[in-house]
Order: structure tokens, then sequence, then C-alpha cells
């Protein structure tokens, strides 16, 4: 079943909206830590098996940081990786943007120590849209694209430091790692429309509740373990899978485009439920979804550079390719965005 979306209005056909702007992905690379965590592993120390896990998530492993690994350095391995591939010299970037929700520090971002450890001096700034982090940075990032001035994206996080490793329904989803893109002109390619939005009327099923200004380290907070990731399982899969597919159609009725007209789909990778419900709802077979979920885990900004990578690794971002992104985390915040592939994917 396809979206029923009727076509622009005829005086509209050749002017593209302000959020369609004509930015390639010249290149991309990604970071993991060494160490792989099974489900047999999380067996050892909780009450669960392999089973429980897959058939609840589709995940069967995902990366844990070592001493001296953190956000920063995984943000600087992938986006060292990312301007090779793209052939771009630091130097040259307009701004380097990170997306994460495990900056290694509370202040300053992981981007400026990021972009000295880059040696440049440029514009370098965190967003915080946890799980929607990297299609929010996005749009954020492509207006900021010059010809000859390109800007690094990065989603990274270390999101097993923020888990209650005791707590069954959140320790075992989780997984670190990093992905960036490096954002450019001169392909033949776009990226948008985008839709973005967020509802902070029900933080409580998604949040780190201590740590901050409201509820500050204290013996008590963490005592309670409130520095550590809570969740409400099924209102936060109810929700997300609403919201992604809205999210996603807005987009595809924006760009004056149906489900038949996207060549691949690139969600969250939260949940392989969740990623398959959104695709069900959409009309968006199994075959035109890129699954990563199942040997990252939820790297939550991380998800959809990861992912977009192991596309590219098997031969799904052909130039001319219509990839529909589409996320949602805590916040509650989605953000999805349609990414047309030019010449130099």
């Amino acid at each position: 079943m396809t979206l029923d979306v009727a076509a622009p209005p005829q005086q509209h056909a050749t002017a593209p909206r302000a959020d369609v702007l004509p930015v390639d992905l010249l290149g991309l690379g990604t970071a993991l830590p060494e160490r792989v965590m099974t489900n047999d592993d999380w067996a050892a120390t909780l009450d669960t098996d392999d089973a429980w896990i897959r058939s609840r998530t589709g995940i069967a492993e995902r990366r844990v940081a070592a001493d001296g690994e953190s956000t920063g350095t995984l943000a600087l391995s992938a986006a060292r990786a990312a301007l090779a591939d793209a052939g771009v010299d630091a130097r040259d970037l307009a701004a380097v943007i990170v997306a994460t929700t495990t900056p290694d520090r509370p202040m300053p971002g992981v981007a400026p120590v990021l972009a000295a450890g880059l040696g440049c001096e440029a514009a370098a700034f965190d967003v915080q849209a946890a799980c929607a982090g990297f299609v929010t940075a996005l749009r954020v990032a492509a207006p900021l694209v010059q010809p000859d001035r390109p800007v690094l994206v990065v989603g990274a996080e270390t999101m097993t430091r923020v888990l209650d490793h005791t707590d069954r329904g959140t320790a075992v989803l989780f997984g670190d790692g990093a992905g960036a893109v490096v954002l450019g002109t001169g392909g033949g390619g776009s990226i948008g429309p985008f839709d973005l939005g967020s509802d902070g009327t029900q933080v409580e099923i998604l949040e780190i509740p201590a740590g901050g200004s409201l509820a500050p380290a204290s013996e008590r907070t963490v005592a309670e373990r409130g520095h550590t990731l809570k969740m409400h399982g099924p209102e936060v899969y109810r929700r997300a899978v609403a919201r992604m597919v809205a999210s996603s159609q807005a987009v595809l009725e924006a760009a004056g485009l149906t489900t038949d007209d996207v060549d691949l789909v690139v969600g969250h990778q939260a949940n392989e439920r969740i990623l398959t419900a959104v695709g069900r709802r959409l009309g968006i077979e199994d075959e035109r979804q890129q699954l990563s979920v199942g040997h990252h885990g939820n790297t939550s900004a991380a998800s959809v550079p990861l992912a977009l990578a192991d596309a590219r690794d098997a031969g799904r971002l052909a130039p001319g390719s219509r990839v529909l992104l589409t996320t949602f985390g805590s916040g509650l915040s989605w953000a999805s965005c349609l990414l047309t592939l030019g010449d130099t994917a």
C-alpha cells in the first residue's frame, strides 16, 4: 500500500522548497569499539537469554567502549575516516557539528575538541536531540555548506556509560559507536525536504533524570541510579512508530512523492520490531529497509550514519537513489528527511 499523495500544484513544480538544498554526501566514515558484547554475555549477568533479546529487539550483539575510549575519541576516528573518504582537508571545513546525548563532559561540547583534533578552527557545536540528533544536525548543517567549504556532521555515542546494567529492559538494547558524513556541493544531489518536531509533555518515558541543573549530582541521585537511562518500553514503541510514520509521510508529501519513489529507508536503529512496523504502515517492504540494529544495537545519534555506511558497503547507495531517513528519540523528538544521492555517492 502506498501513500496517496497528490502532485504539487503546477505553479510550484519548478520552485524547490527552502529546505531542499543542493547538498551532496561526499564521504562517510565510522568508528566502532573493538569489544563485541553478545546476548550470551548479557545472559551471564542478567535474567535473560539470546532468544528473549532477539525476539523482542532483533539485536544479536553490540559494541562497548573500552577504558580510554569516549564519545570524543570515537567521533574523531569516524570524522577522520569520513574526511579521507571525501578527499577533504579539515582546514577547508565551514563547520563541525556533533550529534550526541553522551558528551565527554557537560562543558564544553564534543565538537570544538573534535575540530581541534582535526586541526581546524571551524565553527563547532553539539546538537542534542538524542536518537533524532543526527537528522536534526543535518537540518542545521545543510544551509551552512558553501562551494569549497564542506560541513562535517558526526553522530557519536557511548550509551553503555549511561545504562543501569542491572535493568534487562534497557541494558541489552544499547551500544557504542560513531558515524560521520561530509556534506558538500557539486555532485548533483540534494537533501530535503525535512520534517522535525517534538512533544515535551511526557519526557519521563525516556530520560536520564539526574545530573543536570534540575537534579544535580548528589549522594541521593547516585543511590537512586538517577544518572542512568530510564525507559517505559511499550509507550516508547507506540510513540516511535506513530511519529516516524507521520514524519515520513510529511516528508514524502512535501516532496510530491509516494513510497514507490523511495529506494531505501534508513530509520533510527532502535528495535527491529519498530522498523518493521514503520515499514508496514508506510507500505515499504523489508527489502527496501536498512536493518543494522542486529549487530550495532541502539547507538542513538550514531545509528543512522552507521546504517548509512552499512548500506553503502552493501552497494545500496547508488547515484540518483532516494533515501528516506526517519528518527525518533527522547524529548520526545522526531526528525526525517529525504536524501537524493548525486554522483559522489
